[in-house]
């Protein structure tokens, strides 16, 4: 893929991880297991438990999971066609999509 064609789907993908993050973890739809979720962080005594259910909260954090979903999906990969376009696109596309949810918050 010509890197106009890497751009392209760059920013379609980002739009795609911005829409499921948002959704998630701000709007009204998903609220009563947010809050489930949160309560579950806040009372887990292992420190890996709290950030597992944190994750539902955060749309930072989420976005990366996200993100690992539709590449595993799509085999989006950003500049190099090995695994180094993978791990490349795993920070580049939630990166962009939180700059989304930025302009849109």
């Amino acid at each position: 893929m010509d890197i106009a064609d890497q751009i392209y789907w760059l920013i379609i993908l980002s739009f795609a991880v911005a829409s499921v993050s948002w959704t998630v973890t701000q709007e009204e739809i998903f609220r009563e297991a947010r809050e489930a979720l949160a309560k579950r962080s806040d009372r887990a005594k292992s420190i890996f438990v709290q950030k597992f259910f944190y994750v539902f909260t955060c749309e930072y954090c989420f976005s990366h999971w996200v993100t690992l979903f539709f590449l595993i999906i799509t085999g989006y990969q950003l500049i190099f066609a090995d695994w180094r376009g993978y791990l490349i696109a795993f920070f580049v596309l939630p990166w962009v999509a939180n700059q989304w949810m930025s302009l849109y918050r």
